[in-house]
């Protein structure tokens, strides 16, 4: 296999270009995802967005499509299902003719106390957060090497992936450290193919996921969950999606395995 291209010739717009490159962000009818498919489309990427809400995923797509100007699609997806995953990655090819980058961003975060925790609990978490990006991994992986052009997998992890954080969220904890092994140990496997695997760690970021998550705390007589940070802000959407953006891009081409975190200071 060919090593990874020198690029120190290129100029800065040809790095950040994602012309005639096509990516497939999961989970991506709001918040992260769909900020993340909108960078992504406004460097140029055709855009599969795939998400459990069909109907949302679609609307993105025709939202994204109309701001960017690029081509975009919406899909049913679950990543928790081995076969919507490869359905998804089949349409990608079938619509756009090639993966170039994939983002798993699909995820869940339920609070349950740990003597309150089920099996049932413990394997659904997984299933989303750790089973969902290895399967998403392994099909961006097949049409990629078929490809033979090489291309970036981008895995959505959390500050959660380095330490524990609040109470109820031993499975979250639990699958995004397991994201952050994921990513590395994939970086070597897929290397030879000129494929890279990186994550980014956001810290708190403030999508609809998280504002309903603050309600369900409230509402059951729990203390509204807050997160002091040394750059005093809370995060947005894009904040997450300019990092995905670099990720996807030949500016990261010399980069592979490693896991950003992007939490304004929260983790040093």
């Amino acid at each position: 296999m060919a090593a990874i291209n020198d690029v120190s010739d290129r100029a800065i717009d040809q790095l950040v270009s994602l012309g005639g490159r096509v990516a497939v962000v999961t989970g991506a009818a709001q918040g992260l995802g769909k900020a993340i498919a909108r960078r992504l489309a406004e460097a140029g990427a055709a855009v599969l967005i795939g998400d459990l809400d069909e109907a949302g995923a679609r609307a993105a797509a025709t939202d994204i499509a109309a701001s960017s100007g690029a081509r975009a699609e919406g899909a049913h997806l679950d990543v928790s299902d081995e076969a919507s995953v490869s359905e998804v990655a089949s349409k990608a090819k079938q619509v756009f003719g090639r993966i170039d980058v994939w983002v798993n961003n699909a995820g869940i975060f339920p609070r349950t106390d740990l003597l309150d925790m089920t099996t049932e609990v413990w394997d659904s978490v997984l299933g989303v957060n750790l089973r969902g990006v290895l399967m998403g991994c392994r099909e961006a992986a097949r049409h990629m090497i078929a490809s033979d052009k090489g291309g970036a997998i981008i895995n959505i992890a959390s500050t959660a992936g380095f330490r524990g954080t609040g109470p109820g969220l031993a499975t979250y904890v639990g699958s995004k450290h397991g994201v952050v092994g994921v990513t590395r140990q994939l970086a070597l496997e897929l290397a030879p193919h000129r494929i890279r695997v990186n994550a980014i760690a956001p810290g708190v970021v403030w999508t609809e996921g998280v504002a309903k998550s603050r309600e369900v705390t409230k509402a059951s007589g729990g203390q509204a969950f807050s997160f002091p940070c040394p750059l005093e802000r809370v995060g947005v959407p894009d904040d997450i999606a300019r990092v995905a953006l670099f990720c996807a891009s030949d500016l990261s081409i010399y980069m592979t395995g490693v896991t950003l975190p992007v939490d304004a200071g929260q983790t040093i």
